[in-house]
């Protein structure tokens, strides 16, 4: 296997694609520098915004993205492989401080830095959230646009129900009457089915406290059932592949320059007593900070679409933030909003391990080359086999009990009945590297999907180049720490039902009290990089957040924020599908501007 180095794929694009958008590496090769918006981020929302905006001619759009492209990049585009773009050039590479709530542990923590963002590389779970979650957005930012019943149509708008790759029957495993069959993004069931999937599923029928639940996109979470991905015959569908899709990207009102950083949005003047910060500075990327910066201005506004660590890294550099801590850095500070940066909300995880009386597992596989060569070529020549779905085909959303001791000290943080607590994300085998040796094992991994732990990212210099200070402050609650002790335990009376009975050998973890399991959920948590808040929506005139809920920047004009910075709480989810939300209605909300 083999894993170009970007450069050499984003020279290969510009070959082969030159046909189709402007996609260039280097500014001097943009065909004019006229465009009346200017997209700051070619992810996840990114791109959305910039397929939207580009259905109409009257529109010209430029999408300045840092890393590179996604075409032919083989770890981004199969399915099973969703780690392995982790620590590399496709990675920003992001170190987290160190954070108390993990004994004082730092760890990786990976942001996409290629074209389709986080997209490209994420685990493709796409789940949408409960009904209560958008309802208590709506609720915050007092704007029912963003309510569960008004954001239907932009699911609709993004969502193209798709067959699995082996095309089996789908009858039982999802409603077809909560889904869109005509959007853009594919969504569909595993398209490789194991032995041990089916025994999830009837174990969920075995035990009244884990129900089945028929599909976890209805708006009701809560239940055992089948990984809805965001996978097209086989293959990653990203934001990339999918609304820059040969078909859009041929607008001639599309651009997309690759390999540049914005190092800053400035100020172009004002209106009605506003700063209007239309100007982008941007240096190209594998310069360190360098080389020479270059400027370009929008007629009509610029959109941040950084993502939740670079949308806030952004704004700071700009002089937009607490003006306290922009001083102390160096930076000058021009508005002052001190929610930039604040906020930040992750789900923490822990990976919980049983050996099983079985071979068909993923270590089988992966510890033995001629194997993996094997269902590399399946791959490649159909786009089927067990590369054709990602690492969890089934998963859970649960709630703690309405009487559980913790809220004598705690307010349930969850936005109602239909949100879970916690998620069980579970997979056939271990799927992080380095692959234990012998073994084979089944994995439930816990997360905390109702933190009330805050973190916050922070620039520590005046050099856009320099990384910021990434602090998610993972597990700093007493009540994320309960929930998670709790979700480890549901997880192993899960694994005590009837369908387990001949599977099951042992639990590998041994920690059972309180304080045996404290100690192994500090020592073993990790992230699933589920970010958002740090430019959060509050309601128009709040004396908190950084953006209206029309996604416009408070305090400025001409600079709107469009990703998953913007969302105030963490859904009950994996937060792609809430972020492409976010996207598409905020698309709208500036054509309705302009």
């Amino acid at each position: 296997m083999v894993f170009f180095p970007l450069k050499q794929i984003i020279l290969a694009a510009v070959l082969v694609k030159s046909s189709l958008a402007a996609i260039v590496a280097r500014a001097e090769d943009l065909p004019h520098t006229d465009f009346d918006f200017v997209i700051v981020g070619g992810g996840t929302a990114g791109l959305v915004v910039a397929n939207r905006l580009t259905e109409s001619s009257r529109y010209s759009v430029l999408v300045i993205e840092a890393g590179g492209t996604n075409v032919d990049v083989f770890n981004s585009e199969v399915p099973f492989f969703n780690s392995r773009l982790f620590n590399t050039p496709a990675d920003w590479n992001y170190t987290t401080a160190p954070m108390t709530g993990l004994g004082g542990r730092s760890m990786s923590y990976p942001q996409g830095h290629i074209l389709g963002g986080t997209s490209s590389m994420n685990g493709l779970a796409y789940t949408r959230g409960s009904s209560d979650d958008y309802d208590r957005y709506a609720k915050l930012t007092k704007d029912i646009g963003w309510s569960w019943n008004n954001i239907q149509p932009y699911l609709r708008r993004n969502e193209r129900w798709t067959e699995p790759a082996d095309h089996h029957n789908t009858t039982g495993e999802f409603d077809p009457s909560v889904h869109g069959f005509h959007g853009i993004n594919a969504v569909s069931l595993p398209g490789f089915v194991y032995s041990f999937d089916h025994r999830v599923i009837q174990a969920a029928s075995e035990l009244p406290e884990f129900p089945f639940n028929l599909d976890m996109n209805s708006g009701n979470t809560i239940g055992i059932g089948w990984t809805q991905s965001t996978i097209n015959a086989g293959v990653r569908s990203s934001s990339a592949v999918s609304y820059l899709a040969p078909k859009f990207a041929q607008r001639q009102n599309l651009h997309i320059l690759t390999g540049s950083r914005v190092t800053r949005v400035f100020r172009t003047g004002t209106a009605k007593g506003l700063p209007v910060f239309k100007g982008v500075e941007f240096a190209d990327d594998s310069s360190r900070g360098v080389g020479p910066r270059k400027r370009i201005t929008a007629k009509k506004e610029v959109i941040l679409s950084g993502g939740a660590l670079g949308t806030p890294h952004i704004l700071q550099n700009s002089g937009i933030g607490d003006s306290a801590h922009l001083s102390e850095v160096g930076v000058k500070p021009l508005v002052h909003l001190p929610s930039v940066g604040k906020n930040l909300t992750d789900h923490a995880f822990v990976a919980n391990t049983w050996l099983v009386n079985s071979t068909d597992t993923f270590e089988t596989v992966l510890r033995n080359a001629t194997l993996m060569e094997e269902q590399t070529r399946e791959w490649n020549a159909t786009h089927m086999g067990p590369y054709a779905a990602g690492t969890f085909n089934t998963a859970g959303w649960l709630r703690l009990p309405a009487n559980s001791t913790i809220f004598k000290e705690f307010k349930d943080p969850s936005a109602g009945p239909r949100g879970a607590h916690y998620e069980f994300i579970i997979a056939n085998g271990a799927t992080r590297l380095p692959i234990p040796p012998t073994g084979n094992f089944m994995v439930i991994g816990t997360a905390v999907v109702t933190p009330l732990s805050r973190g916050s990212i922070l620039i520590n210099s005046s050099n856009p180049f320099d990384p910021p200070i990434v602090n998610p402050n993972l597990l700093d609650s007493p009540f994320d720490i309960f929930v998670m002790r709790e979700a480890i335990r549901a997880s192993r009376r899960f694994v005590q039902a009837p369908a387990f009975a001949d599977y099951v050998i042992q639990l590998v973890d041994t920690a059972v009290t309180d304080d045996e399991l404290d100690t192994f959920i500090r020592n073993s948590a990790i992230t699933v990089s589920h970010i958002v808040g740090t430019a959060s929506m509050s309601a128009k005139g709040a004396g908190y957040g950084v953006v209206d809920p029309d996604l416009r920047v408070k305090k400025v004009a001409g600079l709107r924020v469009i990703d998953s910075s913007v969302i105030p709480l963490v859904p009950t989810a994996h937060t792609q599908a809430a972020t492409y939300v976010v996207a598409e209605r905020g698309s709208d909300l500036i054509k309705a501007a302009w």
